[in-house]
């Protein structure tokens, strides 16, 4: 693919020394392929089985399929998921649960950037150029050079400007939307709940709020790839990037994402028709689904706390018409059949959709 040669020898790219400061702040230690941790307090989706796989304190034993994971473990699961890897860029996919960041002894894909070069012999320290957030699955950018790094930024946002959608992702959803296909359009914000700060929607933000950037217009178009038993399968193309974007504006359609335990709560329901509750009246708790909806997913009430966010980060736009795309995991697929819904997704190369009218320059 052209865009990877060029990244990788027409930018210029120099090999630099990946041993130095990420790998001591996040407290990768020795040589090889070794890599040790403080106690992890990260929940790492990964199999099937068991939806959830808590990821364990580095001096744990081993542990079958489906039970908690190491930073070891950890390692091979983003090795074995990588979908490309050319010139100066990389990209995997990787399981909800997994931090780009993480707090301090927290385990997280940063933290296990250095290991994953030297496993996969890579020459340059790499670097995050996009990536879904910590409860969402789907694909992870990476780059081994700095220049590439921020030209491939810098055509993100340009492209949003432009009215261009360059990231799809997709969402099991408990509900179905009323339209087929549409456009979510509001303002977010930050607000204090309590010892939490929330984002929180603005349904008709005032100009000076905007213009003080104390609210972001935002904007994502969806589309229904199918439904049943109450059930959706969403393709997501967020026009503006705000922190957790999709999960609000899904609320805003009356149909969170299953397994969204932060902000299923606000909506609502009596004798079956849902409605939206104000934040401040909806505190965050475990997602609440009925019988049925837990006996087709195979589920007890008391396992639904751990039933993982099922939201994709699918596909990404690159330079000269590229475009990289990262299979469903293993847990996504399991509630697709399980519910009934299409496993296949729009196929990679569809065209891309025109640009959506433009919004607030604030």
């Amino acid at each position: 693919m052209g865009w990877a040669w060029e990244c990788g020898h027409v930018w210029g790219c120099t090999r630099v020394n990946a041993e130095g400061l990420m790998g001591a702040r996040a407290g990768v230690q020795g040589g090889g392929r070794g890599v040790r941790f403080g106690d992890t307090r990260v929940r790492l989706w990964e199999h099937a089985e068991a939806w959830v796989s808590p990821v364990r304190p580095a001096h744990s034993t081993p542990r079958r399929s489906g039970r908690p994971l190491g930073p070891e473990e950890a390692l091979g699961l983003l090795e074995a998921s990588v979908v490309h890897r050319e010139g100066a860029l990389l990209a995997l996919s990787k399981p909800p649960g997994l931090p780009v960041l993480g707090h301090p002894g927290e385990l997280s894909l940063s933290a296990l950037l250095p290991a994953l070069r030297r496993r996969l012999d890579l020459p340059a320290e790499l670097h995050v150029v996009k990536a879904p957030a910590r409860e969402c699955s789907g694909l992870v950018l990476l780059s081994g050079c700095h220049r590439a790094t921020e030209q491939l930024q810098r055509f993100f946002t340009t492209a949003r400007r432009r009215g261009q959608f360059p990231a799809t992702y997709c969402a099991v959803t408990v509900g179905v939307p009323a339209e087929a296909e549409g456009e979510i359009r509001t303002g977010l914000r930050w607000q204090q709940q309590g010892d939490t700060a929330a984002v929180v929607p603005v349904l008709s933000p005032g100009r000076y709020s905007l213009a003080r950037k104390e609210v972001k217009s935002t904007l994502t178009r969806y589309r229904v790839l199918g439904a049943a038993g109450g059930c959706a399968l969403l393709q997501l193309q967020p026009r503006t990037a705000f922190p957790e974007q999709l999960p609000v504006h899904l609320t805003l359609l009356l149909c969170p994402a299953l397994g969204d335990h932060e902000h299923s709560s606000r909506v609502g329901r009596v004798l079956g028709v849902p409605f939206l509750l104000p934040p401040e009246a909806a505190p965050t708790h475990t997602q609440v689904l009925d019988e049925e909806l837990l006996s087709r997913l195979g589920l007890s009430p008391q396992q639904l706390r751990r039933l993982p966010l099922h939201l994709h980060l699918q596909q990404l736009m690159l330079p000269q018409g590229g475009l990289l795309s990262a299979p469903l995991p293993p847990h996504f697929l399991r509630t697709l059949r399980l519910l009934g819904l299409p496993e296949h997704l729009v196929p990679v190369g569809t065209p891309a959709p025109q640009p959506a009218p433009p919004l607030s320059p604030h």
